[in-house]
């Protein structure tokens, strides 16, 4: 029996017909003061969709047999314990190992040894390198370049820090360099958008800034061999779905303007936004479902934090937790193939197309008016993620945005001034920047921090 057959007997409902009967059975409630709700990126999400809503609208794909690996982020502070990290990392079911360096290590062999022979990618990000060691970095890097995945975004070390790693012009011939003496391996331009996530940017806006961000090199560089964007991913699940979906379409559009030849790759993590130190246990629920989020949106990498990363330093246990969590949904729930589940889904399908043709009102806004950096340099960009994170800030103040143990169900017993490896919150550093920079902040900082005064 066919599909349309099977239904055949059924006489179709309308839109309008489930809107009355919704309003029927709310008793004289309004139906759009008790069931339509705005999200803080302007969008009104309502109790129902169905095939009317996405009937005027172009729907987007995602790219057949989407494949997703499990990553693992290692900082390196030393070469030979990085180095062990990662092979143990392998063995216990990581996919691709993330080296972030934290200071220049003075041994790359070490960090290297025995992983490039491997069938596993090695990347290697540069965007939290100390300043003084940058150029020495690259210099000692180049016997690896064919083999690893060389992450370096100058703009987004501006954006995070406030200043450039050497200088703008330094930094743009650094780039070109690299990209033009390794064109045919892996260094390619890497688009940290978690940037703005994390800093309180809602949707919207991080589409736009991370199209606009990759733009900036576009203009500068020809035809880039690789291209990868790093998305935070918060807990608005379904919002935090139709994001990467978006950006994949906005990015097709992107590509077909500057006639570029490869794909986008993205990678995904769970924002640190909405993270917190009492009740930390509750993280590994949110990490569990940003993470789903995440191969459902598409990413082709996902990295998971572990449930203490805000207060404890890195150990073996919290790290195992979080890489089986997607061991977890990849071979035991079966999502190596979910991102075409969510093919059909009316409700997706409109927030996907919302999501994106805001995005593009934004970013064209932003070329309109000099492009990422002229903006960047203004404080524009700032001033928005700020506007709109101060927004968040009050609805979880105010006790309407609820984080589980922090703001809703509060165990007033939970002690935390004993437990803490580390500073969790924000630490202001007095230093001279060219510009304002784009700061991560948590929501439940300042809640905290008055909980742990009273302990």
């Amino acid at each position: 029996m066919t599909k349309t057959a099977l239904f055949s007997e059924f006489t179709p409902v309308t839109a309008k017909q489930w809107k009355q009967k919704i309003q029927y059975d709310l008793k004289g409630a309004d139906y759009n003061d008790t069931l339509v709700w705005e999200s803080i990126e302007g969008i009104k999400v309502k109790p129902f969709y169905n095939a009317e809503d996405v009937s005027d609208i172009p729907k987007y794909r995602l790219p057949k047999k989407q494949i997703w690996n499990i990553g693992e982020y290692i900082s390196v502070t030393d070469a030979e314990i990085a180095n062990k990290k990662a092979k143990q990392a392998l063995n216990k079911g990581a996919e691709v190992i993330y080296f972030v360096l934290e200071t220049t290590p003075t041994h790359f062999p070490a960090l290297f040894h025995e992983l490039l022979d491997t069938e596993h990618p090695i990347h290697l990000d540069l965007t939290t390198l100390e300043v003084d060691g940058f150029e020495q970095a690259i210099q000692e890097l180049n016997p690896y370049l064919s083999k690893i995945h060389l992450h370096i975004d100058t703009i987004g070390h501006l954006a995070k820090s406030g200043n450039w790693y050497l200088s703008m012009e330094k930094d743009k011939e650094l780039l070109k360099s690299l990209l033009d003496k390794t064109a045919k391996n892996h260094v390619g331009l890497s688009i940290d958008a978690s940037i703005y996530g994390n800093a309180g940017a809602n949707c919207v806006q991080q589409l736009a800034y991370a199209l606009a961000h990759t733009t900036e090199y576009l203009n500068q560089i020809e035809n880039p061999i690789n291209l990868n964007t790093t998305f935070a991913v918060g807990g608005n699940y379904f919002f935090e779905i139709a994001k990467l979906r978006a950006y994949r379409w906005l990015w097709e559009s992107l590509r077909t303007e500057h006639n570029l030849a490869h794909q986008l790759r993205i990678t995904a993590k769970p924002a640190t936004r909405n993270k917190t130190i009492y009740d930390y246990n509750v993280n590994l629920l949110r990490t569990s479902t940003e993470c789903m989020a995440a191969v459902l949106g598409g990413a082709n990498m996902v990295v998971n934090h572990p449930y203490d990363l805000l207060y404890k330093y890195p150990h073996e246990f919290s790290e195992r937790i979080a890489r089986n969590q997607l061991l977890l949904l990849k071979e035991e729930a079966y999502f190596n193939d979910a991102p075409a589940s969510t093919e059909g889904s009316y409700f997706l399908d409109s927030l996907t197309y919302q999501l994106a043709q805001k995005a593009l009102e934004l970013y064209q806004q932003i070329e309109a008016s000099g492009g990422f950096l002229v903006n960047l340099k203004k404080g524009i960009i700032q001033k928005k993620v700020k506007e709109v994170a101060e927004k968040e800030q009050q609805l979880f103040d105010d006790g309407i945005l609820k984080l589980i143990g922090t703001n809703l169900f509060q165990n007033k017993a939970d002690k935390m001034g004993g437990a803490l490896d580390k500073n969790p919150f924000l630490q202001k550093k007095s230093r001279k920047t060219l510009i304002p920079p784009i700061v991560a902040t948590r929501l439940a900082e300042k809640l905290e921090k008055k909980r742990l005064e009273n302990e």
